[in-house]
């Protein structure tokens, strides 16, 4: 199989690993119409991973080349008495695949490591929220069994 089309490795990415991380997380937060600040990435990153406040799951195309990330935060159900684990736009902590690595399987391949960490850390489910206009992250998303909530309504409080 040539370089070009090698699937991607994915693994849990550490503070070590943030070079390769905080740019994506800046591109990802320019997709989102932010303003580009890697530094402030950096040190955001970095803060959630060294208080143990999210995972990173890092998408890589061999050599150590970066392709995409998502990364999880955990959050619980009173309900079903167990742990969720969120991929969210709305907290810009979502999945983001570099525009040189899509159609390369990088998105499916971070979709099963999130669904595999939800699986071993017991989770009762992933939750991701998207914006409406996304299409092309639906059908993804639709695509790798996630359903869209026609139960619920997302209200939130600007503060």
């Amino acid at each position: 199989m040539t370089e070009s089309h090698r699937m991607p490795g994915v693994r849990r990415a550490g503070v070590a690993d943030l070079p390769l991380v905080a740019p994506l997380f800046d591109a990802y937060r320019v997709f989102c119409k932010q303003p580009s600040d890697v530094a402030a990435a950096h040190a955001f990153l970095t803060e959630r991973l060294r208080l143990n406040e999210s995972v990173i799951l890092l998408a890589e195309l061999g050599d150590g080349v970066a392709a995409g990330f998502t990364q999880l935060y955990p959050a619980f159900t009173s309900v079903g008495i167990r742990r969720l684990w969120y991929l969210n736009e709305w907290y810009l902590n979502d999945m983001y695949v570099a525009p040189e690595a899509r159609r390369r399987g990088v998105s499916t391949a971070l979709l099963e490591a999130a669904r595999q960490h939800g699986l071993a850390t017991g989770a009762a489910r992933l939750v991701l929220t998207t914006e409406l206009d996304n299409l092309a992250a639906q059908a993804t998303y639709e695509a790798h069994g996630w359903k869209r909530d026609e139960r619920y309504y997302t209200y939130e409080l600007p503060l």
